[in-house]
This record gives structure tokens, sequence and C-alpha cells, in this order.
């Protein structure tokens, strides 16, 4: 049995076809940044990246979330 990924790492797959990026690079451009809120590090992405707001929002929550489990 498969299991079912879920959350929002489901977008990842999604996220590296359109924008041609491994989420790799994705999250270190939000741990980097200078930004630390969760909406305006989403606002960034769309902005400066022209990623879609659910696809921000997935990278963003799952790198402040890893972050928080450190």
């Amino acid at each position: 049995m498969t299991d079912t990924v879920k959350g929002p790492a489901s977008y990842f797959p999604s996220i590296e076809k359109k924008y041609g990026r491994p989420i790799s690079e994705w999250k270190e451009l939000i741990r980097t940044s200078p930004l630390s809120k969760h909406l305006e590090l989403v606002n960034w992405l769309k902005a400066e990246h022209g990623l879609g707001h659910g696809h921000a929002n997935a990278l963003v929550a799952h790198t402040l979330a890893a972050s928080r489990d450190q």
C-alpha cells in the first residue's frame, strides 16, 4: 500500500514542474529571506517569483513548520 502525501507537500510535484526549480531551492530562498512572517513570505514569492497563492502558501507553511520542529 502506498502512502498518499498530504498537506503542503502534496503541492511539491506540481510546483517543481510549473516553476522549474527543486523544492530545496524554494525552501532555501524562504529560509534566507529577511522576511519572517507567513503572509509576508507568501506575498514575496508571488510578487518576486511569480508563484500562485496556493503554491507559495504551501512552500511557506512547510518551510516554517520544519523550522519550528528543529
